[in-house]
């Protein structure tokens, strides 16, 4: 009797199949891979400090560690808008900081998925593009009204302040007032979740190390003393890059204390060596402040014995650039700027850490965490018909690398990025090269089905077995000509062509 009642019990708490987790979704803003996890040949350069950042790696050493995620454009919104809806850019039709998803489609986000599953779903800081971009942090994603906090020291006059630490005490910086709320709305759905009445999917944003790079002033000096800062080995464009491959860092430039060095952003030109170090320093220095908030939300779910049925994922929504080539943001195909921090920790599968250097995608977070979390997987979105789909993602579930993390899911992935309203970048990072055709492009008339491809302006080749900077683009090399054949086929072939059948090692065509 007391066997049946216990098997009763489980059932009313779990239902009848597996007990779900809970997920707790933490994202940084701007973060590319400079975390001690990526040490090595995945770090985004090979010039930089011993970074400070023991909450991340402690979280890296019991997660499935992707150390070649990339996400499918290098900008805010539309990053956000895919991974969130586990769709293609050129299946939300979100390119800028304009345009939002839901206009195209009513697909269902992550955290909706959750929410409609019987979860509550809590939102706070950046998760969605705030403002009119996401309907304002699209609120059918989330059970209760969404937190921001007050931003303080922040404004356009300065791209970074080392705040002291004593002015931080009446009046806490916005990642500060995010993870102070966190950790209370952690002990409030505690109960029901240890319980099993009511379990929870909480998104916890970031907004650093995201421009002006604000941050206490302890941190810089104690980890981040300025001899320990270096400038980077490559400050100048790719030879032979096509010219609609640049950007001039606008966002960065209309700051007053860089607008006041009247830096043009121009190709092959760059900002004066002291204030290239001072960013990167400050950047440095943000980094670490959002570490140390990170520990704290993963040090109250532990305390509140939450831990051993939370998945927890980890990402930033793109790369950044630091002075590479020149270049400052985001807001290219570049590697450095598509190549993202990603883990994701499944309580009792990845508790051992597990490292994998197969390339993946951002738009594999969705399918992910839905089977990590305990649920059937959901369906693969049928191409042609995936803007009318509510749910269905344009990834992989990456739960097969925790049991074979040496074996390929995918042979490349795909990002691009909207150019001067009339050109796409569309870009390919396989194994060893990254290829990129600029492409006519009119937002009004293109369709996902049909890229002109035949209306090529330029194109990008870099060979990342003997250039892992992208310092030479060797796109009309002769010496190349077949293997730029043969990427442009595999470009133009598509995402859904770049599946590999683990039991063949062969390209599999799903939807």
């Amino acid at each position: 009797m007391r066997k049946l009642l216990l098997i009763v019990t489980i059932f009313t708490l779990c239902g009848y199949s597996q007990c779900r987790k809970n997920v707790l979704f933490l994202m940084a803003d701007d973060l590319r891979p400079n975390i001690g996890a990526y040490n090595g040949p995945n770090s985004p350069s090979p010039v930089h400090p011993q970074m400070h950042t023991p909450n991340i790696d402690a979280l890296a050493s019991r997660s499935l560690l992707l150390k070649r995620a990339y996400v499918q454009v290098a900008l805010c919104s539309p990053s956000r808008s895919s991974l969130l809806t586990g769709r293609r850019p050129d299946t939300t039709r979100v390119y800028d900081l304009d345009h939002y998803f839901r206009h195209t489609g009513n697909f269902t986000t992550l955290p909706q998925y959750f929410k409609n599953k019987g979860y509550r779903s809590i939102g706070m800081g950046k998760i969605f593009h705030p403002g009119h971009a996401s309907g304002h942090d699209d609120p059918l994603s989330w059970s209760e009204p969404f937190f921001h906090g007050v931003r303080h020291f922040e404004s356009n006059s300065h791209s970074w302040l080392a705040v002291p630490d004593a002015n931080l005490v009446h009046t806490p910086l916005k990642d500060r007032q995010v993870a102070d709320h966190a950790i209370q709305k952690l002990k409030q759905v505690a109960p029901d979740a240890k319980s099993g009445r009511k379990n929870f999917f909480m998104a916890v944003g970031f907004h650093k190390p995201h421009l002006p790079f604000v941050f206490p002033k302890s941190i810089m000096d104690k980890y981040y003393p300025s001899n320990s800062i270096h400038l980077p080995p490559n400050p100048y464009a790719p030879r032979f890059m096509p010219d609609i491959a640049w950007i001039n860092y606008g966002e960065l430039r209309n700051f007053a204390d860089v607008a006041a060095l009247h830096a043009s952003g121009n190709i092959n030109t760059t900002l004066p060596d002291y204030k290239v170090v001072q960013l990167r320093r400050a950047y440095y220095s943000a980094i670490t402040w959002m570490d140390s908030l990170v520990g704290e939300v993963i040090a109250e779910l532990e305390n509140l014995g939450l831990s051993d049925n939370t998945v927890i994922v980890f990402a930033s929504d793109h790369g950044y650039q630091l002075g590479e080539h020149g270049e400052w943001c985001k807001h290219t195909n570049f590697d450095i700027a598509l190549h993202a921090p990603l883990m994701i920790r499944v309580p009792h599968r990845t508790d051992a850490g597990i490292s994998t250097d197969q390339i993946v995608e951002f738009v594999d977070i969705f399918p992910t965490v839905v089977e990590a979390a305990g649920f059937s997987p959901i369906s693969q979105c049928h191409y042609r018909i995936s803007p009318g789909t509510k749910l269905c993602h344009e990834g992989i579930s990456l739960l097969p690398l925790i049991d074979n993390p040496n074996t390929p899911l995918k042979n490349a992935a795909f990002s691009q990025y909207y150019r001067h309203n009339r050109v796409m970048g569309y870009t390919m990072r396989t194994d060893k090269y990254r290829y990129t055709e600029w492409i006519n492009f009119d937002f009004k008339t293109n369709t996902r089905s049909t890229p002109h491809w035949q209306q090529i302006q330029s194109a990008e080749l870099y060979d990342h077995t003997i250039d892992p900077e992208e310092n030479v683009n060797r796109a009309n090399y002769k010496s190349y000509h077949d293997i730029r054949a043969n990427l442009r086929t595999q470009l133009h072939r598509g995402w859904l062509n770049a599946f590999v059948d683990p039991s063949h090692g062969s390209p599999q065509l799903i939807g």
